[in-house]
């Protein structure tokens, strides 16, 4: 069972399918439906929520299956509106490391979601300080394209930006300097409030040093600043600047 005891795959499903129960459908966006037999969310509703396929999801509130991912874990814990303690179990029973918070495997509040769900029309997408993209309203995917499914070093924003020229298009090219800096300031000022010891952001830096001229000249600037309250001039392939 992959490293996985019979019981923790046992509790894992009862686990699963007890948070699915106390979902209602407006909770996640979903409409009630006039065929509901049930209060809370079917299995084939959680597998889509998650990205998961509906014999997936079946398999794991079974208790069998295969062991699921850090990321597979993630986005269950999402889709359920798990609260923090509830998604380190999560993590416990599949016997996973819990991550660090700052990862792309970051705990997103159930009221954080819940607000985004409340914001159709404006885009909105929660980041960390790392600038990796958890969680996008259908809105910010239709603005700046879906963010969400980078994986390691490319999950962050950041990273893509000096290491892959094609991410730059978003913004206006007379910008691109001032992004620049601002990405710069603001990695300081994250890595510093993070542990010294933390391996994700002092990778990234390191990785950026070596492959990335621009990143290493702006980072022996030494400047240091959160962006609080940037104004962004997006360009969009239909509807222009």
């Amino acid at each position: 069972m992959d490293g996985m005891s019979a019981v923790k795959y046992a509790e894992l499903g009862a686990f699963l399918r007890s948070r699915r129960e106390r979902i209602r459908p407006a909770d996640v966006g979903l409409p009630a439906g006039p065929r509901r037999r049930v209060p809370g969310l079917r299995r084939e509703e959680v597998a889509q929520l998650a990205g998961a396929s509906v014999d997936y999801y079946n398999e794991l509130e079974r208790g069998a299956g295969s062991q699921p991912s850090e990321q597979m874990i993630a986005a269950l814990a999402r889709a359920l509106r798990l609260s923090a303690d509830e998604r380190d179990y999560l993590y416990r029973l599949a016997d996973r490391p819990v991550p660090v918070q700052g990862g792309a495997s970051s705990h997103v509040h159930p009221g954080m979601l819940d607000l985004l769900g409340r914001m159709p029309s404006t885009p909105a997408q929660v980041i960390t300080d790392l600038h990796v993209t958890l969680v996008q309203n259908p809105l910010a995917v239709a603005l700046v394209g879906d963010q969400t499914g980078f994986r390691g070093p490319r999950a962050s924003f950041v990273h893509r930006w000096f290491t892959e020229p094609d991410t730059r298009l978003l913004y206006p090219e007379a910008d691109h300097e001032g992004q620049s800096r601002a990405f710069v300031a603001d990695l300081r000022a994250a890595a510093a409030r993070r542990d010294a010891k933390d391996p994700e952001a002092g990778s990234m830096i390191r990785t950026l040093l070596a492959v990335s001229p621009e990143f290493a000249a702006l980072w022996a600037d030494h400047d240091v600043a959160f962006r609080r309250d940037d104004r962004k001039r997006i360009v969009h392939p239909t509807i222009g600047l």
